[in-house]
């Protein structure tokens, strides 16, 4: 497979930067209450600003098992039924549309929310795999194992519609996740033949979502075997070769134990991985993922030397970021500061002027409900935080207890 070059970077100086895009300098701020509305992005070290993304879904059989939430919120949470008379098939989920490629395709869906399709183009692909009912291999060792589904683009609703389809079509056969991460790098490689059309200096970024462990595209269909697994860590060589970062998201109770191929894959493309033993809880967790790494934006007014609050300001995966300051009437001294992944910062100040303006009720109500929403987005952002720090500490906890098992010191 022939691969473009990785992206050129921008000479850039490294650090934090951070971008107000409203308001500007001098502004002068209207409001009923005493904040002002933000919006800008940040950015960290020599990283672009611009992102190509391809969402990689699984699209196995086993992904019409139950997610464990109400994904289409209907008051019914799907859940698997074993059969009350014995020889009758089981019941796999008694709500499809709760199923983990439902949660997939909800998790995606909720992703492009946050982004800025000017700088952030998304494109989306498919993989599972045909499987011979009879030899419970591979139907054709020629046949084509993962699906361009929308090539990358900055139009999100025919991103939106994609994954719908997707959806439609329903979960079938084996897990190739070789096939998946192949196409994703060729579509963001540019290479020849390929639909996308990559973004000069774009930052690329793979978003791979798997319930499971590569079953293909050697052996049996419904097993993985060691070609399986070296199938997967050869092509996350590719996407290191044309700079993708992969970020593998393990769907499943399982997700611990089984994730050789997937762990490697995310590590050997520098990226990370990410077990989600709740499957639905993706839906959440992948709205907080940061292309950018940027972990935190924090305004203070150095007039009043009031700050904004942890729910006060929304940081969107691509660094741009929403939220109010605390402000007086009069001129008011700015400062925003953002907080890298890597414990770098950057800041920047502006003054505005603020004006009280009375809102009608309508307009009151109105913004009202903007903070409401925009609360509970950060409500779920916070929540994934918490859950990856415990994680964390469970895995630290664990290791800890081996080394005393083993009665040694850890290296």
């Amino acid at each position: 497979m022939t691969l473009l070059a990785a992206p050129a970077q921008p000479a850039e100086v490294d650090g934090v930067r951070v971008r107000v895009d409203s308001p500007v300098s001098g502004d002068v701020v209207r409001g009923r209450t005493n904040v002002a509305a933000l919006r800008g992005v940040a950015t960290a070290g020599s990283r672009p600003s611009r992102f190509d993304v391809m969402l990689v879904i699984d699209v196995s059989g086993s992904t019409q098992y139950p997610s464990g939430i109400d994904v289409d919120n209907d008051g019914e949470i799907g859940e698997q039924r074993q059969p009350l008379v014995r020889g009758l098939p089981s019941i796999r989920n008694s709500d499809p549309d709760d199923s983990i490629l439902a949660a997939e395709v909800a998790a995606a869906k909720s992703l492009l929310v946050g982004l800025d399709p000017v700088r952030v183009h998304v494109g989306v692909v498919s993989f599972s795999g045909e499987i011979d009912p009879v030899t419970g291999r591979r139907r054709s060792p020629t046949q084509v194992d993962a699906f361009l589904e929308q090539a990358l683009t900055g139009d999100f609703g025919r991103v939106a519609q994609a994954l719908e389809a997707l959806q439609l079509r329903g979960p079938s056969g084996g897990t190739n996740m070789e096939a998946g991460l192949k196409l994703a790098v060729r579509e963001l490689s540019g290479a020849t033949g390929t639909q996308s059309n990559p973004s000069p200096g774009a930052k690329r970024v793979i978003l791979f979502l798997t319930d499971g462990v590569p079953s293909l595209p050697f052996g049996r269909g419904n097993k993985q075997d060691e070609g399986d697994t070296a199938a997967v860590l050869d092509a996350a060589r590719l996407a290191k070769v044309a700079a993708a970062m992969v970020n593998v998201y393990g769907l499943g109770p399982n997700a611990i134990s089984y994730p050789v191929a997937a762990e490697q894959m995310a590590a050997i493309s520098g990226g990370l991985y990410t077990p989600v033993r709740r499957p639905g809880d993706i839906v959440s967790m992948l709205s907080g993922v940061s292309f950018a790494n940027i972990d935190d934006v924090v305004a203070v007014n150095l007039t009043t030397r009031d700050m904004s609050g942890p729910a006060d300001i929304l940081v969107n995966p691509d660094g741009s970021f929403e939220g109010f300051v605390p402000v007086r009437p009069g001129t008011n001294r700015i400062r925003v500061s953002a907080l890298a992944s890597d414990g770098s910062r950057g800041s920047t100040e502006f003054d505005i002027v603020f004006k009280h303006q009375d809102l009608t009720d309508a307009e009151l109500q109105a913004e009202l409900e903007r903070v409401r929403e925009r609360n509970r987005d950060i409500q779920l952002l916070m929540e994934r935080k918490r859950q990856e720090a415990f994680r964390q500490g469970e895995r630290e906890r664990q290791l800890e207890i081996e080394v005393e098992d083993q009665g040694g010191e850890e290296p």
